[in-house]
């Protein structure tokens, strides 16, 4: 029953979702016209795709004709000439149209300012919102389920409430990701490591929420944890695997001159890009996905109305299916990012054999 009442939950989100994403991306048309009957304009897709999973100044969840149903933020700016500027993100307009206080949004929906003048944007948007949101959660989770172990919950008794969710889990990062790569280190990175999986986790079933910011689709979140976990491994680090970068063994002198460039490059750059990029890009891809199969209903429908309606059904199932691989995708990705993380923890331990691989050091709870 529980599985079944999920199922239609999503259907019903995913048709909401499917007529404000209509009514949002032909609402402008009617505007620009006074209400009266709409301009025939072509539909750009793409636009639509990219302005649904970028970063915006405000939370859009749909629009009723003339009624557009958004949560305005915050801007912050700074320019050497007026010095800080503090505003409501509604101040220029739905669309983004209207000028306030000499600033205004370009085509690519940044803030600038109309003398040309030079601006630091330092706004508060949905992503940093839906990010400290994503903190809060897991603070909130941790702590609670924290204090029921210190009250013996689920250590003289039987896990209560989101412990029997929860521990599972960490269990499983332990025994599949901390032990079997890091040793006899484990209980040294496991507080870094379960942070990562379960913020990781968090941002992308937010992300899958109608309305909400994919956060893990933007370069710059993964960037910190790909550059967080950068700092860590090099930490991690001792002279042993220093000592094979720059000069490793085995190896005829000329092809040490190639070698060590590249090894520098697998530690600096190759390691945190493939962490970063791997993140990102499966998370947008969902998403692109997604929309894809929306936008394909005003497509045909722009063709022949009785077309839209025709492949409406077709396109919701395909989205809903989706949307379940994006669930499996969301725990997947925190689970790569994390064992990737220990993978390259332990690679630094390089020479301290009985460091990766005393597994029997290792099996003790």
């Amino acid at each position: 029953m529980l599985q079944k009442s999920i199922k239609y939950i999503l259907a019903l989100a995913f048709s909401l979702f499917l007529t404000t994403f209509g009514t949002a991306s032909f609402a402008q048309e009617t505007e620009h016209n006074g209400g009266h009957e709409p301009k025939e304009e072509k539909l750009d897709p793409a636009k639509i795709i990219m302005d649904h999973i970028k970063d915006a100044h405000e939370f859009h969840f749909f629009t009723a004709g003339n009624f557009h149903a958004t949560i305005p933020l915050p801007i912050i700016l700074y320019s050497p000439s007026k010095g800080i500027s503090l505003f409501s993100s509604s101040r220029f307009g739905h669309e983004g149209e209207e000028t306030y206080n000499g600033f205004k949004l370009n085509e690519h929906k940044e803030i600038v300012a109309e003398d040309g003048a030079k601006v630091y944007d330092l706004s508060i948007t949905k992503n940093v919102v839906q990010l400290l949101l994503a903190l809060s959660v897991l603070v909130f989770l941790m702590i609670s389920i924290a204090k029921k172990y210190a009250k013996g919950v689920g250590v003289t008794s039987a896990p209560k409430g989101w412990q029997n969710a929860v521990e599972p889990v960490i269990t499983f990062v332990r025994d599949e990701v901390a032990k079997p790569n890091l040793g006899k280190k484990w209980t040294k990175y496991m507080p870094y490591l379960l942070t990562v999986f379960f913020f990781i986790l968090i941002n992308n079933l937010f992300g899958l929420l109608p309305g909400s910011a994919n956060v893990t689709g933007n370069t710059a979140f993964t960037a910190v944890l790909g550059i967080l976990s950068l700092v860590v491994i090099l930490f991690s680090t001792n002279s042993h695997f220093w000592a094979h970068i720059f000069w490793p063994p085995g190896v005829p002198i000329f092809v040490k001159i190639i070698l060590i460039p590249i090894e520098l490059l697998g530690v600096l750059v190759i390691k945190p890009a493939a962490l970063i990029i791997r993140l990102f890009a499966n998370m947008v891809a969902g998403h692109i996905i997604i929309l894809s199969f929306i936008s394909l209903i005003f497509i045909f429908g722009a063709m022949a109305k009785g077309a839209g309606w025709g492949f409406s059904p077709i396109s919701i199932l395909f989205t809903v299916f989706i949307y379940f691989i994006e669930l499996l995708v969301a725990f997947i990705q925190a689970f790569i990012f994390t064992n990737l993380t220990a993978v390259f923890i332990g690679q630094a331990f390089e020479g301290g054999h009985d460091d990766v691989d005393g597994h029997t050091d290792a099996v003790i709870i």
